[in-house]
């Protein structure tokens, strides 16, 4: 008998990508490792035959790949979400390495879908994109030249993943009495935040960068769930200054 396949249920993320070569080559490397959920968030040329000249018969993939016109649809069903990065950022964020975060996703992957997101090949990811993430899953590299090209970072993190196939001996997750929160439901949630703290004067228009990141951040780490989401709201809706407002004669 052959090796058994194995279909690793992690979905790979490519925003803003510029050379549809790069697309055809991350589709080779998740397919020799044994992934097929490739969404792409607005690539500036796909479908393209370049990107199938570079996917070398992971053809597949590619057919079955996605475009999306931004992040937030990319990964609304997700409940938990990984960013890649080959360098250390300034920003405050939540760290693991690549080995650590192939675990993570497995273990994550029992309690909902996941994904993990790499950003342009230019920049890499922004920090708008970092805030829709739970963790950045850092990939080691030498500090004088921390530049991997965006197909080899998806090589290692597939890779990773493959290597960190869980056996039966695996440590079993927390139980949740309600699914976490998808990140389309997180969104909404931190969008309804800022409106009540900009409604009731807290939320000033000068500086709220940092402080709606922290607030990311904060839930992020609570890995909240549906029902818990739904509690946040309802609450927010009671304390809504404007709804108070309505009720003055």
């Amino acid at each position: 008998m052959g090796p058994t396949s194995i279909d690793i249920p992690v979905r790979i993320v490519l925003t803003e990508t510029t050379h549809p070569g790069n697309i055809g080559a991350s589709a080779r490397a998740m397919k020799t490792m044994g992934l097929t959920d490739l969404v792409l968030v607005a690539p500036r040329d796909f479908p393209s035959a370049a990107a199938t000249a570079r996917a070398s018969g992971a053809d597949d993939v590619l057919a079955g790949a996605r475009a999306v016109t931004t992040l937030a649809d990319a990964i609304a069903d997700c409940a938990y979400v990984a960013g890649a990065s080959a360098r250390l950022r300034s920003l405050s964020w939540p760290t693991i390495d690549a080995r650590q975060g192939a675990a993570k996703l497995w273990q994550q992957s029992r309690l909902g879908r996941v994904a993990v997101v790499f950003g342009p090949e230019h920049s890499g990811l922004t920090n708008e994109h970092i805030a829709r993430c739970h963790e950045l899953v850092h990939i080691p590299a030498n500090p004088a030249y921390a530049s991997l090209n965006l197909a080899m970072a998806v090589q290692v993190i597939c890779y990773e993943l493959r290597m960190a196939l869980p056996d039966d001996a695996a440590p079993e997750v927390e139980p949740r009495d309600a699914p976490l929160a998808t990140a389309e439901e997180l969104e909404a949630f931190h969008v309804h935040l800022e409106q009540i703290m900009r409604s009731a004067g807290f939320l000033k228009p000068d500086h709220p960068r940092q402080l709606k990141l922290r607030l990311r951040r904060t839930f992020n780490r609570a890995r909240l769930d549906q029902t818990e989401i739904n509690i946040l709201r309802g609450f927010l809706a009671s304390i809504d200054p404007a709804k108070s407002a309505g009720k003055v004669k």
